[in-house]
């Protein structure tokens, strides 16, 4: 008798339990609306709007490989499985056409859709709470007035049980913080426009800051750097390990251009990053630097002295790359002196020379990501302004060239200790590299 009224009481409390977790994580669906005209917005708002858009690198994430802009259906591979990217454009069927104002807000700010489903956090929806009303709308009335496109977004392939939403309202009870910044009395007007747009919209921090186990940003590690799709995005601050600290006017020449001739080339996800804010106002990216700077300056790293290898003199034809030094006997010395020194120790700087790589953060950096995918598969050109350029090795290079090479330039011009996960990492970028052919 006494078991079946402990086993009662359990079972009710389950019942209670589970009740009040689904109250918690349901979210009613928000009713649709005829589709706005484009021309019921003001064309200054939506102006403002496609800046924004620039700046949260809407496009990137939202357009797929040939695919239309904004239609979504890019496969982003996560942890946990591949979530697509969903369609941003106003077609009524497979993208927002149907949403209001107050639905776009409610997905920006907290991670639910119009039909009030949970949406995954690769829609930084951690970041994009902090993003003003004001903002919210310019967003949304340029959205509105894009070209729609019926695309439909495939089916996220998650395991159980990631992929039942509503377990995404116990994430979001645990890291989603809807805390507004609050003003900084010491600081001026720049420094808070940068702040809000690294720490929101532009959600710095997505790629920057490491995450845990459930795929949340380790908030006390912010800014200390972060693995995305296979690249390194280095620490920023006072844990970075570039040997030349970024300042300010470092900051906004990279994010403008790109490059910049102390600090090497945007790659990966970045450079998709880089070529958005490219289009955008220089005074916001000014801003973001002058915010980014001031997470504290990087202790200057010791610069190794240039190894012996590295003092070409004789310029060839047309300036651009040096005469091939001597021969080292070290391999990777050899292989340096060979393939990498004529123009990276030219003296001409980005975009028609290269950065020197005893400065570069591609060399000092917290993992070897970066150099791997670089020596693997170059810097192709591009159709659009003057940009740098570097021949990918991959196809001439065996692994154990590449690991020699990597060493030489780690531990001889960078003086740093070699990374443990060099070969793990070579043979993880090569893979990867193979399934990109097979496309």
């Amino acid at each position: 008798m006494r078991l079946k009224i402990i086993l009662g009481i359990g079972a009710a409390f389950a019942v209670l339990a589970g009740g009040a977790a689904l109250a918690y994580a349901w979210r009613s669906e928000i009713a649709p609306i005829a589709t706005p005209s484009p021309a019921s917005f003001d064309p200054e708002i939506v102006a403002r709007g496609k800046a924004l858009a620039l700046i949260g690198d809407c496009r990137s994430c939202h357009t797929a490989p040939a695919g239309r802009v904004f239609a979504g259906g890019l496969a982003m591979p996560t942890p946990f499985g591949i979530i697509y990217s969903t369609n941003i454009t106003p077609d009524r069927e497979t993208g927002i056409g149907s949403w209001s104002g107050e639905a776009f807000a409610r997905a920006m700010r907290e991670g639910v859709d119009r039909q009030g489903r949970h949406l995954y956090p690769a829609f930084p929806y951690d970041h994009f709470t902090l993003t003003n009303s004001e903002d919210i709308k310019a967003l949304y009335a340029y959205f509105m007035t894009r070209e729609p496109v019926s695309a439909k977004t495939p089916a996220n392939q998650l395991p159980f049980p990631i992929s039942i939403r509503l377990v995404l309202a116990g994430w979001k009870l645990l890291f989603l913080d809807q805390r507004q910044l609050q003003p900084d009395s010491a600081k001026d007007e720049r420094w808070h426009r940068g702040r809000y747009l690294v720490e929101g919209l532009g959600h710095c921090g997505g790629c920057h800051t490491p995450r845990n186990l459930m795929g949340a940003e380790k908030k006390a590690h912010a800014f200390e750097g972060g693995e995305v799709e296979g690249w390194r995005a280095y620490a920023l601050g006072k844990t970075s390990k570039a040997p030349i600290p970024w300042t300010a006017d470092a900051l906004e020449t990279y994010l403008a251009e790109g490059f910049h001739p102390d600090h090497g080339v945007a790659r990966g996800p970045m450079a998709a990053v880089a070529e958005n804010l490219s289009q955008v106002p220089r005074q916001e990216l000014a801003a973001m630097a002058t915010y980014l700077a001031s997470l504290g300056p990087a202790a200057a790293a010791s610069l190794s002295e240039p190894a012996a290898v590295a003092t070409p003199s004789m310029p060839q034809s047309g300036g651009l790359q040096v005469a091939t030094p001597p021969a080292q006997s070290d391999s990777g010395a050899r292989l340096y002196a060979n393939a990498c020194a004529s123009c990276h120790d030219s003296g001409r700087t980005l975009p028609l020379g290269a950065v020197p790589l005893r400065v570069s953060t591609v060399v000092s950096g917290e993992g070897p990501e970066n150099l791997v995918t670089l020596i693997l598969n170059g810097v192709p050109a591009t159709n659009s302004s003057t940009a740098p350029v570097m021949p990918g090795f991959g196809a001439v290079m065996t692994d154990g060239q590449i690991m020699s090479l990597a060493r030489y330039l780690r531990r001889d011009l960078a003086g740093r200790s070699e990374w443990p996960s060099l070969e793990a990492t070579l043979r993880k970028a090569r893979a990867a590299q193979a399934a990109s052919r097979l496309k």
